[in-house]
């Protein structure tokens, strides 16, 4: 029993965070330059949801499906289930996200962007992170730059940008939308943390306000005078 105490939570880990930051390294030299054509496309999503989405609804929710496939696909399916096999059984979650989002814009209220009031503000923050702060890490942290965790590319970025824009919007099916990407988050902070890495708290920050939001809105929801 006493043997268990000298254990590590990255003991646990299949893999050394060398390989991990690999993966991005190998991800992002395999796929450029496509990392500026995904940068533009959150960066017109994030536009179009803050400036007027009325009638564009289908084609965000188009895009970011198409992300989710590509991320699971590319990223999740092909280089990190070769290092961590319970990947394998995640990567299915992406491709279910891409059709949930699909389905939610076929679906009469399903999806909606264009919400107002706090998580409009909190949605705007977490899509910034994902859009603009994931890319430059390695560069404020001194690491490499070609490990970079670009929106569309890397799974982290795509989660905490979708669900900046889930809170940006309002409908039926919105709360199922946040499943996968709360899952994937859940499960990123902690490899993260027991990797020692300092990047967890992005992940887990994202969870905390994407909380924080659910119930204020629930709250303003309640009061007589609230609303978003």
């Amino acid at each position: 029993m006493s043997e268990w105490l000298t254990y590590r939570p990255g003991d646990f880990l299949l893999f050394s965070p060398r390989v991990y930051w690999r993966m991005f390294e190998l991800q992002n030299a395999a796929v450029w330059p496509l990392q500026l054509g995904t940068f533009i496309a959150g960066f017109a999503i994030i536009f179009v949801v803050i400036a007027r989405p009325n009638g564009k609804h289908r084609w965000i929710a188009f895009v970011l499906a198409v992300l989710w496939t590509f991320v699971g696909w590319t990223f999740v399916w092909h280089r990190y289930a070769t290092i961590n096999w319970a990947m394998a059984y995640v990567a299915p979650f992406f491709v279910l996200q891409s059709l949930l989002l699909l389905i939610a814009v076929t679906v009469p209220t399903g999806l909606v962007f264009g919400r107002r009031g706090f998580a409009r503000w909190i949605g705007g923050l977490l899509t910034s992170i994902a859009l603009f702060l994931y890319p430059a890490l390695p560069y404020l942290s001194g690491s490499s730059l070609p490990n970079a965790e670009v929106f569309g590319i890397a799974p982290d970025p795509t989660a905490i940008g979708t669900m900046g824009l889930l809170l940006m919007a309002r409908g039926s099916l919105v709360p199922v939308l946040f499943l996968v990407p709360v899952i994937w988050c859940l499960i990123t902070t902690t490899t993260l943390w027991a990797m020692g890495s300092p990047e967890a708290w992005l992940p887990s920050s994202a969870l905390a306000l994407t909380l924080v939001s659910a119930v204020w809105s629930r709250q303003s929801r309640s009061s007589p005078h609230g609303g978003t």
